[in-house]
């Protein structure tokens, strides 16, 4: 089977050669630290993992790359820089002070902290707004309409955007203000955020339409990391007030423009805007992270086969050893042979990941999707 048929059989809960074998990536240290264990193995690999890697066997997917963010981005400037740390706006308008201890080819160990953002009052909004003109050409690869005719011959499943290129209502609207400041936006300034919704809403829709007049595409995802380990950070009433109604439009748009599926990649546990996120059409949550108690098999049980389920493969167990990484595979045994599931690492492989490790994993991963569930009982 090629990979779109098996991709699709999979959505679909139907039978297939093997299930869809995808992955997400890396951290840069991660890598680093694999080409110290295993130079010759893993010298040719492209670690770009969303289209593919041959050497493990995931499957191919392209992307239609389509720049969503901001034309012109703000001015980057160092304010402050000093051996242990530098403070930067960045090309979001955003004032972050970063360590630099660790740091590999612009991934740092630890997350910045965040000083300063763009929108503090709502006049602040009309500067984000001249930055996102939708549709522009400069969004698009000069030879689209090239790339189009090759893309109809595809054999792989062909995605709207790379990732992370289309980020969610939530995720940007925390870009903008900050986490804490958005908080209280959602009561302070109640115009404001309908306006932000609405605007961006219309932005992505706007910018999708030229595209998607041209060509049909597998699937489309918005990013929309709105949940942390305990639950949702806006309550379903929050979401449902301001997020729901465009949220519910947007995926009518890309359905009725031949978009076959709607994924939404949310970190941490956002179960009780699921119902709500279903009822809006979207049909695949991921990378179902797993330290937030946010189990694929649980998920399915709760709200059943209409809702699709990507990645689960809790990150931390790889660091465990060979006999739990089996047991931790031999769970999801029940999914992969009823379908509609693709496991995967439930972020980025972090550095403390032996090359050893991930080895084992990829290979009882394989045998797990082919079916050759015997293998996991060794």
């Amino acid at each position: 089977m090629t990979s779109l048929e098996r991709f699709i059989a999979c959505m679909e809960y139907q039978p297939a050669d093997r299930r869809p074998n995808h992955e997400v990536g890396v951290w840069a240290q991660t890598k680093q630290r694999w080409l110290h264990e295993a130079p010759e193995t893993v010298k040719n690999f492209e670690w770009n993992w969303f289209y593919g890697e041959d050497a493990l066997g995931l499957d191919r997917r392209d992307f239609i790359p389509i720049n969503y963010g901001f034309m012109p981005g703000f001015e980057r400037k160092i304010l402050e820089n000093t051996d242990e740390y530098e403070i930067v706006q960045n090309e979001l308008g955003i004032v972050t002070k970063g360590l630099k201890e660790g740091e590999v080819d612009g991934m740092r160990m630890s997350m910045d902290q965040f000083l300063k953002f763009p929108v503090e009052q709502p006049a602040d909004f009309s500067e984000i707004k001249r930055r996102l003109i939708a549709a522009i050409p400069e969004r698009y690869p000069d030879d689209l309409d090239h790339l189009i005719e090759l893309w109809k011959q595809r054999d792989c499943p062909l995605i709207l955007g790379e990732n992370c290129a289309a980020k969610g209502f939530y995720w940007c609207a925390r870009e903008f203000m900050g986490t804490e400041n958005l908080s209280y936006a959602w009561y302070d300034y109640p115009e404001l955020m309908h306006e932000m919704i609405e605007f961006f809403a219309d932005f992505i829709i706007e910018t999708s339409r030229p595209v998607l007049e041209k060509i049909q595409v597998e699937y489309f995802t918005l990013n929309e990391d709105m949940s942390m380990k305990n639950g949702p950070l806006l309550s379903p009433d929050t979401f449902r007030k301001f997020i729901y109604p465009h949220l519910s439009r947007m995926v009518d748009f890309f359905k009725s423009h031949g978009t076959k599926y709607f994924a939404v990649d949310t970190d941490g546990n956002p179960t009780l805007l699921i119902p709500l996120l279903m009822d809006a059409g979207v049909d695949i949550i991921w990378p179902i992270e797993r330290a937030a108690d946010f189990h694929p098999l649980k998920i399915r049980k709760k709200f059943g086969k209409t809702l699709q389920l990507w990645g689960g493969v809790d990150k931390r167990v790889l660091t465990q050893g060979k006999d739990a990484i089996r047991l931790h595979l031999k769970e999801l045994i029940p999914l992969i042979e009823e379908g509609g599931y693709i496991p995967s690492v439930d972020h980025l492989v972090p550095p403390d990941v032996s090359w050893d490790n991930f080895r084992y994993y990829m290979d009882y991963k394989l045998a797990l999707l082919s079916g050759e569930f015997n293998k996991l009982e060794n």
